[in-house]
């Protein structure tokens, strides 16, 4: 064990957010802790690097260790370069560098015995320096930085000229290259696009030390960690796997202990109604009796109905009114700023009742597509036009769409004056804002209390084309499931920017990849474009040789999409015949096994004509089920 927390408590006031929270994390580990917003995991990852105190319990660190931590949020300025700050890491390898250089210099000062002592210790620092890689130090300090999204030209930018994100990813490289025995990290993945991330996860993965990540990125967990700490109700629970296994053995735990609950809820109420009935023959005997059964109910140690967090947003985002069949259609669109062309030449369409995921890595105009589409920007060439009757509606990620001077309340009363102030209690309620939470300045929010407050707009505008950006930043997981489960169930269309792929997953139909300054399309969910990813950008991306080149091409890409339709709808086929041949055999089977149960009646038994009549039946059907069998094993050997 590199690492232990035991009964840790911690209170703000009369709140407690932390109750008898014990984990252990062992060497060279992965564990998530996880929980929804407020749950406390920040809090204690701040107990655990001693930035903050607990109330109770302890935090023991394995002698000798080191500890690494990064925080949601950096503020770090001055006049270093990129690349100087993240060299700062490296700074004990950069010492021992200088400490052989000094030494070599010294060794014609020395002889006999003392050039043997100074020799000795000269291969002990350099053995040190070449155990810890002292040769490639730079070369990984770079190599870290462009995995995390920096360009080259990027690594002189000073400290002072960065955002709030960029200073975020120095910090994470900063940290990452210093190569700490146990890594904490908060938020990875905020600032990151999927390119990054992708890199990140591999760095963690294959990491020689221990590492332990909150983080509502379910993906990223999915790939890392083999432990999940859950903080719910100030309480920890230690599940073990990745984050699909912990979410899959909760929800067993769960139904279990609610099964536990219901079983003895319903003993308890039996034998009160023993009770009552006993005493209601008002005998000596039966008062006796009922009186005995009372000490031994008494005894009973009754269970708590299992609680669980008050987090889920009650989406229902129905269109007003239907609209064509094309939602939208996108010819020649070109955008570039200060000369620098962010992309050129866009083509695409969207056909109602599609969820298209547009991705792509950071900087490479994906927002600005969805702000020309909503008016906010002009394209530079081309055009965009929407269908018959499509209403749009459109989650900013910057919530440029809410007024910070109103409060919630107010927010959505201006905006949908009919409703009355039940209805928007109600309304808010569903996305967590009660009591006098709904009086708050929208100045005065979080990031997520500000997403909550622009979604319920959205379900309030009752359009027929959602055009998200971001919509899953700042929500926890429960959070994002419920919004996953809502645009799944959504009648209308979507557009939406993320870089959240287990969202992008769950949620997409198809995939527009802008890379290369144009935007390749893949028919299918996230894991469908990791797989034809590299086949389709060698097609679209491949330098042009002449018209001929260009004009094959493009002819490649068109087939290659026909494709890609034609093979989802044989995918399709297949599963809706598998499952309907899976229902044909239980049916079958359940048939077979009444038959059976007719052959042990011993009403059936002496009747010989009955009894050949059941076995008639029997064989027909069992010859039925043996076919759907064969059907079955066919189909599911087909790719």
């Amino acid at each position: 064990m590199i690492l232990s927390c035991q009964n840790i408590c911690k209170s703000f006031g009369v709140e407690d957010v932390l109750k008898n929270v014990s984990f252990g994390i062992e060497e060279y580990g992965k564990a998530a802790i996880v929980g929804v917003n407020g749950a406390g995991k920040s809090t204690l990852l701040k107990i655990i690097m001693n930035e903050m105190s607990a109330d109770g319990g302890s935090v023991i660190l394995a002698k000798g260790k080191t500890i690494g931590y990064l925080a949601q949020h950096q503020d770090i300025s001055g006049d270093r370069t990129i690349y100087e700050e993240v060299l700062e890491g490296k700074q004990y390898v950069i010492s021992l560098e200088a400490k052989i250089r000094e030494m070599e210099e010294a060794m014609n000062h020395f002889k006999g015995r003392e050039l043997e002592e100074h020799m000795e210790a000269y291969h002990k620092v350099l053995h040190e320096f070449e155990a810890l890689d002292g040769y490639a130090y730079q070369s990984e300090v770079s190599g870290v930085l462009k995995g995390l999204g920096f360009a080259e030209e990027e690594f002189t930018k000073h400290m002072d000229e960065l955002s709030g994100g960029q200073k975020t990813r120095v910090s994470l490289a900063k940290l990452l290259v210093t190569k700490p025995d146990i890594i904490l990290l908060d938020e990875p993945t905020n600032h990151l696009d999927i390119g990054s991330i992708t890199w990140l996860e591999s760095f963690l993965m294959n990491y020689k030390g221990a590492v332990v990540i909150v983080a509502h990125d379910r993906y990223f967990l999915d790939r890392i960690v083999t432990k999940v700490v859950e903080i719910s109700m100030h309480q920890s629970m230690v599940f073990q796997g990745n984050y699909s296994a912990y979410a899959q053995k909760k929800q067993q735990v769960r139904d279990a202990q609610l099964k536990a609950y219901m079983n003895q809820q319903r003993e308890i109420k039996h034998q009160e109604e023993v009770i009552a009935k006993l005493k209601s023959y008002n005998r000596e005997k039966f008062v006796k009796r009922a009186e005995s059964r009372e000490k031994q109910l008494e005894k009973i140690e009754v269970l708590e109905r299992p609680k669980e967090e008050h987090t889920e947003m009650n989406l229902s985002l129905t269109p007003e009114i239907i609209s064509g069949n094309d939602v939208l259609t996108v010819a020649g669109l070109a955008k570039s700023y200060d000369g620098a062309e962010l992309f050129s030449d866009i083509d695409f369409e969207i056909k109602r009742g599609e969820r298209v995921a547009l991705i792509g890595q950071n900087g490479t105009g994906k927002t600005t597509i969805l702000k020309i589409l909503n008016g906010m920007v002009s394209a530079d060439a081309g055009e965009f036009k929407l269908g018959s009757r499509v209403k749009v509606g459109y989650y900013d990620q910057e919530h440029q769409v809410l007024h910070m001077d109103k409060t919630v309340f107010s927010e959505i009363s201006d905006a949908y004056p009919k409703l009355t102030e039940t209805r928007i209690r109600t309304l808010l309620a569903a996305f967590l804002f009660t009591g006098d939470d709904v009086y708050k300045r929208i100045l005065d929010l979080s990031g997520g209390e500000r997403g909550r407050v622009s979604l319920a707009k959205l379900m309030l505008s009752e359009a027929n084309f959602l055009i998200l950006d971001e919509p899953t930043n700042h929500l926890d997981i429960t959070s994002k499931e419920i919004l996953e489960s809502a645009l799944n169930q959504y009648e209308g269309t979507v557009l939406f920017v993320s870089h959240d792929r287990y969202f992008i997953n769950k949620t997409a139909t198809r995939i527009l990849n802008l890379t290369g300054k144009m935007v390749i399309n893949y028919i299918g969910n996230y894991d469908y474009y990791l797989e034809k990813k590299e086949t389709l950008e060698q097609v679209y991306l491949k330098e042009d040789t002449g018209t001929a080149a260009a004009q094959s091409g493009e002819s490649t890409g068109k087939t290659d999409w026909k494709q890609q339709k034609e093979e989802q709808a044989r995918i399709r086929k297949r599963e809706n015949e598998i499952k309907k041949l899976e229902e044909q055999i239980e049916i079958l089977e359940q048939q077979i096994a009444d038959i059976d149960e007719a052959f042990c009646d011993p009403a059936n038994a002496s009747n010989s004509a009955k009894l050949g009549e059941l076995q008639k039946k029997r064989d027909e059907l069992e010859l039925k089920l043996n076919e759907c069998y064969e059907n079955w094993e066919r189909l599911s050997e087909q790719e």
